[in-house]
């Protein structure tokens, strides 16, 4: 799993975890939500950490938080 699919499933899970849709999400962090549509289906390959701290302010979580997941323990090497 590279980065980019690691933070897809973050999101996803914390909405799941959360309750909320993307929708929702949007309007909690203020990140548009053609932003977030293109994470989360993958459109958009490097979410930027500004981005990523704005959608933790809409889960009211840390960025330490949302990195804090098995799902960024063992990340295929980005460059090769």
């Amino acid at each position: 799993m590279n980065i980019s699919q690691a933070v897809v499933k973050r999101i996803k899970m914390l909405c799941k975890e959360h309750k909320l849709t993307v929708n929702a999400l949007c309007n909690a962090s203020g990140v548009t939500q053609s932003t977030v549509n293109d994470i989360v289906n993958g459109i958009t390959y490097n979410a930027g950490i500004v981005t990523i701290k704005k959608l933790c302010d809409g889960f009211g979580i840390s960025v330490q938080e949302f990195f804090d997941s098995d799902l960024f323990s063992d990340l295929e090497q980005e460059i090769k």
